[in-house]
């Protein structure tokens, strides 16, 4: 019997019930403030959080951009607490986190790196895409969750309009912490 797919957190991503949707049309989900445009993820349904804002307005759902360029990133290399899921009887595996930045929303969202992604592969400025990917599974769901990758040098000629990023050379950072151009 096939599990059932469920989003660890509904409602922050489009739900891939089957399993069997495009990649391409996975998406984080936040809300935009119609009265300022400030967009909001983890969404945000109640009130604007942006305290410039005139108010009167609505927050309506909106899709994020998919591709983004990486603001930082860490490994984890200790077994986190609850809610975190995971056997405490199996072998830790270390995982890999990154903030990254969403130049269109102005904003910086935080989450795993897909499966085999390493601190290694990664650099400050590099770009990333978003795609589905899988917390945990057990007897009767296989909760899922989104992942960032990074993305292969000949698919950035494929990018949609809409999932456009800010190519200005960010700098990196050296050992010293000092930006370097």
């Amino acid at each position: 019997m096939a599990r059932a797919r469920r989003p660890v957190v509904t409602g922050w991503f489009t739900d891939d019930a089957d399993g069997t949707a495009p990649a391409e049309e996975f998406r984080l989900l936040g809300t935009r403030c119609t009265a300022c445009a400030s967009v909001f993820f983890p969404r945000e349904d109640d009130w604007c959080r942006n305290p410039c804002c005139p108010g009167g307005g609505e927050l309506t759902e909106t899709p994020l951009s998919r591709r983004g360029r990486i603001w930082s990133y860490t490994d984890g290399r200790y077994r986190p607490p609850a809610p975190y899921v995971s056997d405490p009887d199996a072998p830790w595996e270390p995982y890999t986190l990154v903030a990254v930045e969403l130049a269109a929303e102005a904003m910086v969202v935080l989450g795993q790196a897909a499966p085999g992604v390493r601190t290694a592969d990664l650099a400050v400025g590099a770009e990333v895409e978003l795609v589905p990917g899988v917390l945990n599974e057990d007897d009767g769901h296989v909760w899922t969750t989104w992942h960032w990758r990074p993305v292969a040098r000949d698919s950035r000629e494929s990018r949609d309009a809409g999932d456009s990023v800010d190519t200005r050379d960010s700098g990196t950072f050296g050992d010293s912490g000092e930006a370097r151009a």
